[in-house]
């Protein structure tokens, strides 16, 4: 029950950060092109003399031009930082990290648990090290004032994905080598299939 709690808070924050970070950048697009489009309607009325025209055009560009987007670009990079840190540790429980097992599929099957159980353990380790190491950076961070440009945000939040995401990684990689001591089968991800859709109710609808 608590796995099934992580999976899908999992699944949640990394649907919810890039849902986000794509709202920001497309009003930040919007917002940018919108001010160049009224400044071109602005002089384009002035040049015809409909002053009315070119009066409303400037009104509406001074108060879209009020709205400081600045802070977007710094939110999103921030945001897929942070999607890609938990994404990591999604694709280590759902398969769908690149792998190559030409060598590992010569080797005879005994052979070929050993070298995979090792390689989950060596990420495990690895990434329990990168977690232990971005604790402690943000432990340090936290004792200063440092602070994100444009949001001003404490940086020690900016930087809690490291050791967060690599310590979730980590328990992902011991989840995956526990299930594979078990059973002997790792995640596999059927890049084919779409979430939602049957291809066999698909194929029989259509015939």
């Amino acid at each position: 029950m608590a796995l099934r709690i992580l999976d899908r808070l999992e699944e949640i924050l990394i649907a919810t950060l890039m849902g986000v970070a794509t709202l920001i950048i497309f009003v930040a697009v919007v917002h940018r092109y919108s001010l160049g489009s009224l400044a071109n309607l602005t002089g384009w009325a002035s040049g015809h003399e409909y002053d009315a025209l070119a009066g409303t055009f400037r009104q509406v560009y001074k108060t879209l031009a009020g709205i400081r987007m600045t802070w977007a670009q710094e939110l999103c990079i921030y945001l897929f930082v942070w999607m890609a840190k938990f994404g990591a540790a999604y694709g280590v429980r759902t398969g769908i990290h690149v792998g190559v097992d030409v060598i590992v599929k010569r080797l005879t099957p005994d052979k070929q648990r050993w070298v995979t159980g090792f390689a989950l353990l060596a990420g495990a380790f690895f990434t329990g090290v990168v977690g232990t190491l971005g604790a402690r950076f943000v432990m340090h961070m936290a004792a200063t004032d440092q602070t994100s440009t444009d949001l001003e945000m404490p940086m020690w939040i900016v930087y809690l994905c490291v050791p967060l995401g690599s310590y979730l990684m980590c328990f992902r990689f011991l989840q995956t080598l526990v299930t594979y001591i078990k059973t002997g089968e790792l995640p596999h991800h059927d890049h084919s299939h779409v979430e939602g859709v049957d291809p066999i109710s698909e194929l029989q609808g259509r015939t």
